[in-house]
């Protein structure tokens, strides 16, 4: 596990994403522009999601205690809910403000600041959600992938609220707060994907890397090993927890027997990226 080091992302990202937050809200009233303003409130609400999610990973990350034996890495899951939950608040928020701004119709004042504030913000959101994709990939973070998700969509709101500054100059008034429609629409589907997520890992799907091949050709390429059956396994990406019942010959001993099984769990644990711990159980073979 790499607690730490996502830690250490999320801190970076926190400092980006409040400045472009900023530098959003700022000229965005002073522009008048609602869809410019709703994309600050959204990129708020990207660094709200890097301090749920450096709370959550740190909570995480402690050592299994009596009364969470298997640890507390499903804080991690939980974190990612809220971040999806935030997504759809944010999606609310924007969709009402939108639907106000339609029925005022006012036009917001465009400038080359706030245009060139929009685009800066742009390459800086698409620089940071590409390095948290990679490192959430790299060490298998669910968090940090989801926030990646959240920031990138940052990305399109912004895009979509540059061709609403486009549209408003070619004399389309009420583009802007049909494109901050539209942008709720997209944020609510991101949150709906991230909640998706989390709740794969809250309700023990079985994960993606227990692939039912490549399960076999560990176990059954272990010498000793006749069969197996009720393969199992849950968990987050980068903690996965699984059981197996293998079955080996009956004549053979205790000790053999026992040599055999810890062969299927080293060798499970070498081949299925992010599985911690795998309990083998030991049958007689003919009795499955």
């Amino acid at each position: 596990m790499h607690g730490n080091r996502v830690r250490r992302i999320f801190l970076i990202v926190l400092g980006l994403n409040l400045a472009v937050a900023l530098a959003k809200a700022v000229f965005g009233l002073l522009a008048g522009s609602v869809s410019m303003v709703a994309d600050a409130f959204h990129s708020g609400f990207d660094s709200l999601s890097n301090v749920i999610g450096i709370v959550a990973l740190y909570f995480a990350g402690k050592p299994p205690d009596p009364e969470h034996p298997y640890g507390h890495g499903k804080i991690e899951a939980l974190g990612t809910l809220a971040i999806g939950a935030m997504l759809l608040a944010t999606a609310g928020g924007i969709l009402y403000e939108g639907y106000e701004r339609l029925v005022e119709a006012a036009a917001p004042e465009i400038t080359a600041v706030t245009v060139g504030v929009m685009v800066g913000t742009v390459v800086i959101n698409i620089a940071v959600s590409t390095y948290e994709r990679q490192k959430g990939e790299e060490y298998q973070s669910q968090i940090l992938v989801a926030d990646s998700r959240h920031t990138r969509s940052d990305v399109f709101v912004s895009l979509a609220v540059l061709g609403g500054f486009l549209a408003v100059e070619l004399g389309f008034p009420e583009a802007d707060p049909l494109i901050a429609l539209a942008i709720s629409l997209l944020i609510a589907r991101m949150g709906i994907g991230v909640l998706y997520d989390a709740a794969r890992v809250l309700t023990d799907t079985m994960k993606l890397p227990c692939d039912p091949s490549l399960i076999e050709a560990v176990v059954m390429d272990t010498p000793g090993v006749t069969g197996y059956h009720d393969f199992r396994c849950r968990g987050k990406p980068d903690e996965i927890f699984a059981d197996i019942h293998i079955t080996v010959e009956a004549a053979l001993p205790v000790s053999r027997a026992h040599d055999i099984s810890e062969e299927v769990e080293r060798r499970l644990k070498e081949a299925v990226p992010g599985l911690v711990e795998v309990v083998v159980h030991i049958e007689p073979d003919g009795s499955a």
